[in-house]
């Protein structure tokens, strides 16, 4: 049996985000992935703004941009549009790419760092001890085993972790039956995401450009048919927005079943639940995929400071940071595709002018786009630390390179500001050319203090998240 760090249950993105971010700090990872290849049929097509932000910092980011197709903004019943132009943010837009390149990108990054990727076995027990957990999993070679210092359950909506665990998935189904298509189009409507909805149906493009466009489409009258014909998918087209755009080949056809589920508790002792083995939301706004990295994100460095020696109750600021999280995703997802549900006619009137008339106010758009893309979330802080702790860090013009660079290196940075001179600290230092203050940034791009770098006051907020000493 093997000793190593961090068991990783689940080899999608959020798995491997989660092990590409322990093992650069110096950690022993291995990530046990059930199937044997990776499928290149998913749901996920959209990497938000905030999630490139995080893979930026990890010099992931312009590659993975070179794959897809930048929307800039949504069009909504026609009426109403998001316009993602103006978000604060290197990346102002949705970057629309099948799942399988960040899928790709994210493994790599993982091995890189060398994390041990297992593929075509299956955790059959999760035996619970003081000092750690065992692991065991089934392949076709045979069994293996693991004690881990702590495992991380990243193996999806039917989570073996959480079936092993006795952990409850509370929740109910939304929809019982939505179609996902990958279709070219003649006569597409342009790099925007399109979204429509009438009495019964509904239907979403996405461009993935050259062409071929994500469409999500909804019947409540054939919710119950398992058919898969893309004559269907025309039919919504048509019904939902009036056109079928010319909808030619179909290279790919499923359904797929949205429910609302959450945990109560994403962390079990030495257990951790992230992305879909947490959480699980209708498609609307695209959040699965994306807040599954955030999870990641949040949790690796974690790990790998405790690991290292930091108090162990830092691993509690994950479920207190990243729970109210995945609760306002199904909060505002539910809320999208209800109103998107909509039957009776008055109700479909108030809900196309009400949302069109509010999206045309600067003060909503913004906050809309911020939600949406994930550029506005932000951590809870306490009444006595400044207005910036908790929130993610901006680009920030700095006397040498960019703070995602400065970022690269897995830990915190310290930002001095322009007038603050030379600063001793035990993790970089950069200064910034602008007005602004000081700032201590985490390993996950947010805000872990802010002020006057001379006063020191940094130090003790950089050795309660890490256990290292200033002086």
């Amino acid at each position: 049996m093997d000793t190593v760090d961090v068991v990783v249950v689940g080899g999608g993105p959020t798995g491997c985000m989660l092990a590409g971010e322990v093992a650069r700090a110096g950690r022993s990872v291995v990530v046990v992935e059930k199937h044997a290849e990776a499928s290149p049929l998913s749901r996920a097509f959209g990497t938000h703004a905030r999630t490139l932000e995080v893979l930026d910092a990890r010099g992931l980011a312009d590659e993975l941009v070179a794959t897809g197709t930048r929307a800039g903004s949504l069009s909504l019943w026609k009426s109403a549009g998001l316009d993602l132009t103006r978000l604060p943010s290197r990346f102002p837009f949705l970057l629309v790419t099948p799942q399988l390149k960040v899928d790709t990108l994210l493994e790599k990054y993982a091995r890189d760092h060398g994390t041990q990727i297992v593929r075509g076995a299956e955790v059959t027990h999760l035996d619970r001890r003081d000092d750690g957990v065992v692991v065991r999993a089934r392949s076709a070679a045979g069994e293996a085993a693991w004690k881990a210092s702590y495992v991380v359950a990243a193996d999806g909506a039917h989570s073996t972790v959480r079936r092993l665990t006795g952990t409850s998935f509370p929740g109910k189904v939304l929809l019982n039956s939505i179609v996902l298509a990958d279709a070219w189009l003649a006569d597409p409507p342009g790099a925007v995401i399109t979204v429509d909805a009438v009495k019964d149906s509904f239907a979403f493009l996405a461009p993935f450009g050259d062409g071929w466009f994500r469409v999500i489409a909804w019947d409540r009258r054939h919710e119950s048919d398992p058919s898969l014909e893309p004559g269907l998918v025309r039919d919504i087209l048509r019904r939902t927005m009036g056109t079928d755009f010319g909808m030619g080949e179909v290279r790919w056809i499923s359904r797929f079943r949205s429910d609302e589920r959450q945990i109560g508790a994403y962390r079990s002792g030495r257990v951790f639940f992230a992305g879909d083995a947490a959480h699980v939301h209708s498609p609307a706004g695209g959040q699965g995929m994306n807040t599954g990295i955030q999870d990641a994100a949040n949790l690796g460095w974690k790990l790998a400071a405790v690991l290292d020696g930091a108090d162990p109750a830092i691993l509690d600021t994950y479920q207190a940071e990243r729970h109210p999280v995945g609760k306002l995703v199904l909060r505002t997802s539910g809320a999208t595709i209800r109103m998107m549900t909509l039957r009776a006619w008055p109700a479909r009137m108030l809900r196309t002018h009400l949302i069109g008339a509010l999206l045309r106010s600067t003060r909503f758009s913004r906050k809309a786009a911020g939600m949406f893309t994930g550029t506005g979330i932000r951590y809870r802080r306490t009444s006595s630390e400044h207005r910036l702790a908790g929130a993610p860090v901006r680009e920030i013009p700095l006397r040498d390179g960019r703070l995602p660079e400065a970022l690269r290196h897995g830990g915190f940075v310290l930002v001095a500001g322009k007038d603050a001179g030379h600063v001793p600290a035990p993790v970089p230092v950069v200064h910034r050319t602008d007005a602004g203050p000081g700032l201590l940034v985490r390993p996950d791009g947010y805000i872990a203090w802010a002020g006057d770098v001379r006063s020191g006051d940094w130090a003790a907020v950089l050795e309660r998240w890490t256990g290292r000493r200033a002086g």
